[in-house]
């Protein structure tokens, strides 16, 4: 998902460059929405791992 995230805002960049505005604006957007999706799973994955863990005996 953070690959994503990437591509599209590289996307919005060339974008950017080109003068493209309302594509450059659609794919900032969808990379900044892939990047806190990508930050939530990522910190409910890590808390779940850590709660989940047993005790080594």
């Amino acid at each position: 998902m953070l690959y994503w995230a990437l591509v599209f805002f590289i996307v919005a960049l060339v974008a950017m460059l080109f003068g493209f505005g309302g594509i450059a604006s659609a794919a900032a957007s969808i990379a900044q929405i892939l990047f806190y999706v990508f930050l939530v799973l990522f910190l409910v994955f890590l808390i779940s791992g850590l709660i989940g863990r047993r005790p080594v005996v």
